[in-house]
């Protein structure tokens, strides 16, 4: 039987919708079978928390007496984005600061933020009529400003390749620490928890849901970066490596950094972990058959970072289920894996989400548009410019 946002949001609101995690929600299928299972559950929580690089914040400081434009903007010695208007800035998650290096960066100074801790703002500007002052250094805090959001550009991939390394030198990138001669393999996304494995076509996900932010209330404001639904997928429609990501937003004063922090990875640089948790309605049979999917269902591809030169470096497909086994099979030797992505704090944020629902704190939206399909990934044509 067909369920509408609106009948789900009714038993919210009274305190009788039954919710569980995309974990649960595997054994009550094999329990009482799909029919069974999609009469009596009404939203299924998934959640990750692992690095997104592509992540950062708008601010806006307020003016000063007399008024900067600023052109060059520095927090805490990282610089960020000058050009948006006068007192406006973005800092990005990855920017490393003049003076730390890769031990700081715009990760760190959005989680100072949050936790309320004073930054440094340094500004300059070559002057104009109407904003007359050239430089401008304090400190701020997140209270001080008038408005501090995240938007990050491309969070929760819908899944992603590993990755190992074949050369005799260690290799040190955003996946990690790659040990020589097929030395271990990292792997990224919570698998059978993780959002948009759960809702493979995004039926659910789109313009204007209704998320779990960093802690906070937060929303998926358009498609993320890198969007590819036009990806290799499996019988069950989760693409083999890649695929769909979401761009997000919410409010920086609402969030905790329980759920938002740097993250430094060693002779690479800075990145930022963030805590996203969507829940999925139970619409209709075909939307739960979706939420059942185990991570041995869900495959990947094991790419070879030692070759970064556009060649195929697949090694080989491998599904969750050996992955998390903690070994994997290359060539006949049993390889080590670890995740980029925390289990417990996925774990963590699924189950928070389905408190918050349980309580009626959060219901939830309908898209108000869906992302598109077949869009396919470009790549950059490098030319020689003269």
């Amino acid at each position: 039987m067909a369920k509408t946002y609106q009948e789900i949001n009714e038993k919210i609101a009274s305190g009788k919708a039954v919710v569980v995690d995309a974990e649960e929600i595997i054994d009550i299928v094999k329990e009482e079978g799909l029919e069974g299972a999609a009469q009596k559950v009404d939203v299924v929580t998934t959640a990750t928390f692992g690095p997104m690089c592509s992540s950062g914040a708008f601010l806006n400081f307020g003016h000063c007496a007399p008024p900067i434009r600023m052109s060059e903007i520095r927090l805490n010695k990282v610089l960020c984005m000058g050009g948006l208007a006068a007192v406006d800035t973005y800092i990005g998650a990855t920017s490393v600061s003049d003076d730390r290096d890769y031990e700081y960066g715009g990760a760190h100074v959005i989680c100072d933020l949050i936790d309320g801790k004073s930054v440094l703002l340094e500004a300059t500007s070559p002057g104009t009529d109407c904003y007359p002052r050239k430089e401008v250094k304090t400190y701020v805090k997140l209270e001080d400003m008038n408005e501090a959001y995240i938007y990050n550009p491309r969070n929760c991939y819908q899944n992603y390749a590993a990755a190992t390394n074949s050369s005799k030198k260690r290799l040190y990138t955003y996946m990690g620490i790659l040990q020589p001669e097929y030395g271990n393999v990292t792997y990224a996304t919570s698998g059978q928890l993780s959002p948009l494995m759960n809702d493979p076509k995004m039926r659910t996900i789109g313009m204007g849901t209704k998320i779990f932010l960093a802690g906070a209330q937060g929303y998926v404001s358009w498609y993320g970066t890198q969007y590819n639904s036009a990806k290799e997928c499996s019988a069950n429609g989760i693409p083999i490596g890649g695929g769909r990501t979401i761009a997000v937003s919410g409010d920086m004063r609402d969030m905790s950094t329980d759920f938002i922090r740097p993250a430094v990875f060693e002779n690479y640089g800075v990145s930022m972990f963030v805590g996203i948790g969507i829940p999925i309605p139970v619409l209709d049979v075909e939307m739960l058959k979706c939420l059942a999917v185990e991570d041995k269902d869900i495959w990947t591809i094991i790419e070879d970072y030692s070759d970064r030169s556009g060649a195929d470096a697949v090694i080989r497909k491998v599904n969750y289920a050996e992955l998390k086994s903690g070994f994997v099979d290359i060539n006949g030797n049993k390889v080590r894996t670890s995740p980029t992505t925390s289990m417990m704090k996925s774990r963590e944020i699924a189950r928070i989400l389905k408190e918050w629902i349980q309580r009626g704190d959060f219901t939830l939206t309908q898209p108000v548009m869906s992302f598109p399909e077949n869009h396919s990934l470009k790549s950059l044509k490098v030319t020689k410019v003269k």
